[in-house]
């Protein structure tokens, strides 16, 4: 054996790394434990214990969270039995493609409405379709045909919260459990609401009646969060105030449409791109509006807009969260550009 050999049991509340606390089968044999030896340590009474195939923990107390997420990350990102050879050839952490998922990674992201990390009775885990692994234990597989690029929380891999969001929801049956997590996901600023419902949608989650019970308020509270980012640019910038959530018309003519911010002094307006998939109808013949039929009525609407001197300014809630200051000189831009401009035909603006 070699000198790195882990012979003494290892301590989970005095521990640096959990991982040096939890191995596989593949990670032993790499430290000149075969699989005998291992064997032996899991006895009746022995230092070590095997939670899951191939997954062994280096202490005989009960694991904890964060030891059961290892456990269930190397268990499911093992190599392939055609892949296996003398000397493993997986990465020294031994996740391969797998990632956390579902409740337990809206965990680590830090979702009040999930269980604490690695508590819950299951804990899910994607990987790729062609994996031919079985859930057992705790441990739940959810295949997937495209993996999405892990995050990494707290040194896992973590599926990106809008997957881990639908992953989720797609084991709930609670209404009011779906829509506490999708309100804290754009609470949070976890993920933008657009994002999630096309997450929703590709995992065929929104003709399910506990998802359509909560998308409307999600949309709704996605938006008053927006809103609320450009109330905060135009005052943390001290931008000019302008007229809020407004509906312009033409005198005695048809309407424009509604805006979300409006300068009249230089005819700008502001409108926030919150589009996302939505339903329509009623009953069990509820339809989603598409966001290209969505987009090409805003297209259209600008496009009118600016043909009467207008200048729109489109912000989407993500530029508003990550590049506050980028697009404030958008907005203050195009204000100063008024000046330049030949004059806009004159409209009326009344509360929307």
């Amino acid at each position: 054996m070699t000198q790195n050999t882990p012979l003494s049991p290892c301590h989970p509340r005095t521990a640096g790394d959990v991982r040096q606390c939890v191995l596989s089968a593949a990670q032993l044999r790499a430290r000149g434990v075969p699989a005998s030896v291992a064997a032996a340590r899991c006895a009746d009474g022995g230092p070590w214990q095997q939670p899951l195939p191939g997954v062994y923990v280096l202490h005989p107390e009960p694991p904890t969270g964060e030891e059961r997420l290892v456990c269930a990350l190397l268990y499911a990102g093992r190599p392939p039995a055609s892949d296996r050879r003398d000397t493993p050839a997986q990465p020294e952490s031994g996740y391969g493609e797998a990632m956390v998922t579902g409740l337990a990674a809206l965990a680590l992201y830090g979702f009040a409405a999930a269980p604490p990390p690695g508590s819950a009775a299951a804990i899910d885990v994607l990987v790729p379709r062609t994996r031919r692994l079985r859930s057992v234990g705790y441990v739940r597989l959810v295949r997937s045909a495209g993996s999405p690029r892990a995050e990494q929380v707290r040194g896992l891999p973590v599926a990106p919260a809008e997957r881990a969001l639908a992953d989720a929801i797609a084991r709930l049956q609670d209404p009011l459990a779906v829509r506490g997590l999708l309100i804290e996901a754009v609470r949070g600023g976890h993920c933008e609401p657009a994002v999630v419902v096309r997450e929703l949608s590709r995992a065929k989650l929104l003709d399910r009646p506990q998802v359509v019970a909560a998308v409307d308020s999600f949309l709704a509270e996605g938006r008053a969060v927006a809103e609320g980012r450009l109330y905060d640019l135009v005052r943390t910038y001290e931008l000019p105030e302008p007229l809020w959530n407004v509906e312009l018309r033409l005198p005695g003519g048809p309407r424009l449409g509604g805006v979300d911010a409006y300068w009249p002094e230089q005819a700008v307006a502001v409108e926030l791109d919150t589009r996302a998939p939505r339903l329509g109808g009623s009953g069990d013949g509820r339809r989603r509006e598409e966001p290209g039929v969505q987009w090409s009525a805003y297209a259209a609407r600008r496009e009118h807009l600016e043909g009467l001197g207008i200048t729109v300014v489109h912000l989407t809630p993500k530029k508003l969260r990550d590049a506050s200051e980028q697009q404030a000189v958008v907005v203050r831009t195009a204000l100063m550009a008024a000046a330049d401009r030949e004059p806009a035909a004159q409209v009326v603006v009344l509360p929307r």
